[in-house]
């Protein structure tokens, strides 16, 4: 049997091999503390170097903006709402109608539209983003420029919210508003509404209706104008008016006349004068009458210069035997134009008021906040950054140091370090012809 002292020294014998295979964390940290001048200094130099990394990281600014869909729900979406208040006696019809509010919504609409491809297309088009990014292509520019954007959505209360970084703090407020200003477009756009399509049908009816009034007062300004008639009522009571007077005047005349003829004789100046005045009033009586012959058609100026068609031309008023011939094409043509009038004057209130419904239907952007320029920077948070990447440094190094040491106390002919010597030697050949390859290439 083995003695006691022996026991103890095997024991003994064997602490170094425990204290090698299962190292304390005391004996870490005094290899650290040993090191630690090489670790100060890596510590140093690591906080200079990241230091300038932050300092050379470019700032960005960030610009938000919140909105809020309309809501696009009429007086039935009101009563399916009523109805889902009381959803709960009904059953499957009170799922169903829960599922008509809830199944579709304007907030994931506009979410859809603002990843668009065609907004993202204008976005690159107004602000030359492709260029400001430095990318080649336009789908490398529209990846960057969704990266640079974030839009989410508040599930409550339905706000969608639209951030934009960019490290110039002008173009990062227009992009944000350039969103808006692409919303607000593709949603106007894209309008296939009813109130849409009433006002398009109204403002095409009510182009025609107006080229028809136009037509219609042509027409009756060129009648008037060619026949004289103002009208056609009060030039008729005008006509009969004058000509009772004519008339009066005429049978006063003609008594006056047989009185002058028993006193004077034919002979008289007086008498002369008299019939001379019959006469006039004769001849103005009977040019206020008129004839009563079919209205001759319409012949150009060039056919013929006929006294007689002059004086008619210089009348001022149609005869009064002639008005009710007239009468009836004025009254047609006054009544076209009156109708096309009124035409276009409902045309214009319904016009309006379909102006007004699509404007009520057409989905616009409610801004809560409008977008800002930044005061100060977003992003990087340089202290933070230097701090991460010393911390980091320190780390590497501890790490180093405790592998090297681990290193050190292997067995030179462990299969680990046989395995080592081979392969290193590989790994370090294959990189230095690879560089001796870059080289002779530049």
């Amino acid at each position: 049997m083995m003695n006691t002292e022996s026991v103890f020294a095997m024991l003994e014998r064997d602490k170094p091999m425990q204290a090698a295979s299962e190292p304390h964390w005391a004996v870490r940290t005094m290899l650290l503390w040993k090191h630690r001048r090489m670790l100060a200094k890596v510590t140093a130099i690591s906080l200079v170097v990241s230091l300038g990394i932050a300092f050379t990281l470019p700032k960005q600014y960030k610009s938000s903006t919140s909105i809020m869909p309309p809501d696009q729900q009429g007086s039935s979406a009101l009563l399916l709402a009523a109805l889902a208040s009381r959803a709960s006696g009904l059953g499957a019809l009170g799922s169903l109608t829960g599922g008509l509010l809830g199944g579709h919504t304007s907030t994931a609409l506009f979410i859809e539209l603002l990843h668009s491809g065609s907004v993202s297309d204008h976005l690159i088009d107004r602000f030359d983003l492709q260029h400001v990014y430095h990318k080649r292509y336009r789908i490398d520019t529209a990846k960057h420029l969704a990266h640079c954007t974030k839009i989410t959505e508040e599930k409550k209360s339905g706000v969608i919210t639209i951030e934009v970084e960019d490290t110039d703090r002008v173009r990062a407020r227009d992009l944000t508003q350039g969103y808006l200003d692409e919303l607000n477009n593709l949603v106007q756009r894209t309008n296939t509404s009813a109130a849409h399509r009433q006002r398009i049908f109204i403002e095409q009816r009510l182009h025609k209706v107006q080229a028809d009034l136009e037509k219609a007062q042509l027409d009756f300004s060129e009648f008037s104008s060619k026949k004289g008639t103002v009208d056609i009522k009060e030039q008729t009571r005008a006509m009969v008016d004058a000509g009772a007077r004519v008339q009066a005047e005429l049978l006063l005349e003609q008594s006056g006349l047989e009185s002058l003829r028993q006193v004077y004789g034919d002979g008289n100046v007086r008498i002369h004068e008299t019939e001379a005045r019959i006469a006039s009033l004769k001849a103005d009586l009977a040019k206020m009458t008129g004839s009563s012959a079919p209205l001759a058609p319409e012949e150009p100026s060039s056919a013929g210069n006929d006294p007689a068609d002059d004086g008619k031309k210089d009348a001022l008023y149609p005869p009064l035997r002639q008005l009710p011939r007239l009468a009836v094409p004025y009254a047609d043509l006054y009544r076209q134009v009156r109708i096309q009038e009124t035409l276009y004057e409902l045309l214009t209130q319904q016009f309006e008021m379909a102006r007004i419904e699509e404007a009520k239907d057409v989905p616009s952007v409610s801004i809560i906040d409008a977008p800002g320029i930044a005061e100060k920077k977003s992003f990087p948070p340089r202290l933070l950054v230097s701090m991460l990447l010393t911390f980091i440094s320190f780390v590497c190094a501890s790490t180093l140091i405790l592998v090297r040491e681990y290193w050190s106390t292997i067995a030179a002919d462990d299969p680990r370090k046989t395995l080592a010597s081979e392969v290193v030697p590989v790994f370090r050949r294959r990189i230095l012809s690879l560089l001796s390859v870059k080289r002779g290439t530049v």
